[in-house]
């Protein structure tokens, strides 16, 4: 059962993107529902939880969330110049890539030589599944090789938002139950601030209130399972996302490849889910 409720942040944070593109909206509109939904399950847990609240835990906590707004907003951005399938797999090898720097420069996570030697095999399957799962399709114009320039300078954006309210909290100690409120606020500061300029419609931001919720309680189950099955399992299970998100965005999103995408993008996420596993282990 708890490695069932493993799977569940894969599951969940996976389909986030494909509901968001599924009941439409612009990417601030998206970006400003979906922080709504995580908003409302973020200050009911409170109340039903209680956890610790310090002025330190509530100023990382709004920081962290609002750097992942940042990530959030700007992934939405490349999802509609590209596609949910062309999007998630560079952005998962990313912030798997970016983390894992952080980590180990300073937190020191590669501890033994087993780990430096796992780790650094995880970065190269990580390049290579991201450069396979990026392949250009026969018949892309310049137009489309614009478009996916362009979409690889948000993602790096998108990328370091992402890869900083991981770091942060982690820096500071702040995670958990105790920073589930604070970073409640935080994304939800950082979803107006992106999106506020743009005069986001309000029919639209109440129908991506839906997978603000979905991630919502994905983070709960990955609150819950870490103790449960190990940081190391728990985190490889929620980076199978990528396999929900793309698979999702091809075969429910409809978003069309040719047999060779379709076999680079299949071949990246078996070495991308690889990755994921050998950083979790090198990490314990």
């Amino acid at each position: 059962m708890d490695l069932l409720i493993a799977l569940l942040p894969a599951l969940l944070w996976g389909s986030v993107v494909l509901i968001n593109v599924k009941v439409g909206g612009s990417p601030y509109e998206q970006i400003m529902g979906t922080v709504l939904g995580a908003f409302i399950i973020g200050t009911a847990t409170y109340f039903i939880v209680q956890p610790e609240l310090s002025w330190k835990i509530l100023i990382v906590g709004m920081i962290s969330g609002g750097f992942w707004a940042l990530g959030q907003g700007n992934q939405l951005k490349s999802i509609d110049k590209i596609g949910v399938s062309k999007t998630m797999p560079i952005s998962t090898g990313m912030q798997l890539v970016g983390t894992t720097i952080v980590s180990v420069i300073f937190f020191n996570e590669w501890k033994s030589t087993t780990a430096v030697i796992l780790g650094i095999t995880a970065l190269v399957l990580l390049v290579g599944g991201v450069i396979l799962t990026s392949l250009k399709g026969d018949k892309d114009d310049e137009k489309d090789k614009g478009r996916i320039k362009s979409a690889l300078h948000i993602l790096i954006i998108s990328s370091i938002g992402y890869i900083t309210y991981v770091v942060i909290g982690q820096f500071f100690g702040v995670e958990g139950w105790d920073a589930l409120f604070p970073q409640a606020i935080g994304m939800m500061l950082g979803g107006l601030l992106l999106s506020m300029k743009h005069k986001p419609e309000k029919k639209a931001i109440a129908r991506n209130i839906i997978p603000g919720v979905v991630w919502a309680f994905g983070n709960m189950a990955m609150f819950y399972s870490q103790p449960k099955v190990g940081v190391a399992t728990s985190f490889s299970f929620s980076q199978m996302l990528v396999v929900v998100s793309t698979l999702g965005g091809i075969f429910i999103l409809k978003e069309k490849k040719t047999k060779k995408q379709y076999i680079g993008i299949a071949v990246g996420i078996v070495l991308i889910i690889a990755a994921a596993f050998l950083l979790g282990y090198a990490k314990q």
